[in-house]
């Protein structure tokens, strides 16, 4: 296990493989909210080293062995500050930034900061907070602090998650005996959670003037909106944008095989 120390009390884990092909390209995992490593190294991680791509994956201060001392607020400058700090500390070779959610916003911010950056690949990123989003990001927190992420799960796959997910993990979900727990207060999730919805998504697409890859998928029921993605996505100077028709907004625990091959395919398309 490895760690970037930011201070007495708080540190960064991360994953880091460098690359091993003939094109030094290392892509870097931004999880959402809830994330961690683990969504990305089932399947994707391993399909991008197979193809000799370095990786880099992270949790964020307050997620799984990620340390903060008590009392910081866990909000979106100080984890664009942190992506920030941990690339320049590694300086892996041409990283392509992939953000899960709101994680396309940290990799945005850290592009826009003076991180170099190959490409951006934003994953269910575009949105525009109205006020079904703002009621979403606060029923979350409430839902949280009542019966903790089981019964937040319990609630908000069917929203997240395409039919084929749905379809084959359902008997894990629901079950009569289920007991639903309180999400500590005092927890790092829980302090990402009450701060989430304080991010500034007005972008300046226009200056995403790297290449950018916006992947999507339409059974996203809480952020997915046609023309919202279209009208963002026109902003951004050299975009190119793939749908996932079966998926929802878990793309990487969704569909491995084809999102791996939507990163392969992007990178490719660099010519790095």
């Amino acid at each position: 296990m490895s760690f970037f120390e930011l201070g007495p009390e708080d540190s960064l884990y991360y994953e880091y493989d460098a690359p091993t092909g003939s094109s030094p390209l290392t892509y870097v995992f931004i999880n959402a909210i809830t994330g961690d490593t683990s969504m990305w190294q089932a399947e994707i991680g391993p399909a991008m080293r197979r193809a000799g791509y370095g990786t880099l994956a992270f949790n964020f201060r307050g997620q799984a062995k990620s340390t903060a001392k008590e009392g910081l607020v866990l909000n979106e400058p100080l984890i664009t500050a942190d992506l920030m700090k941990l690339l320049e500390h590694l300086n892996p070779p041409n990283p392509i930034l992939v953000g899960l959610s709101i994680g396309g916003l940290y990799g945005s911010r850290a592009y826009l900061g003076g991180i170099p950056a190959s490409g951006l690949v934003l994953v269910n990123t575009l949105r525009r907070i109205g006020p079904r989003i703002s009621w979403m990001n606060e029923t979350t927190v409430r839902v949280m602090k009542l019966g903790g992420p089981t019964l937040m799960r319990d609630i908000i796959s069917p929203l997240i998650f395409g039919p084929p997910w749905l379809e084959a993990n359902r008997k894990n979900f629901l079950k009569k005996d289920t007991v639903y727990e309180p999400m500590d207060t005092k927890s790092g999730i829980y302090n990402l959670l009450s701060h989430m919805g304080e991010g500034d998504w007005d972008l300046p697409y226009e200056k995403l003037d790297c290449p950018v890859l916006v992947v999507t998928g339409p059974h996203d029921r809480i952020f997915y909106d046609r023309e919202v993605i279209e009208e963002l996505s026109a902003r951004i100077p050299n975009v190119h944008n793939v749908e996932i028709p079966d998926a929802a907004h878990m793309l990487p625990a969704e569909c491995g095989p084809e999102f791996s091959s939507t990163l392969l395919d992007f990178a490719k398309s660099l010519n790095l």
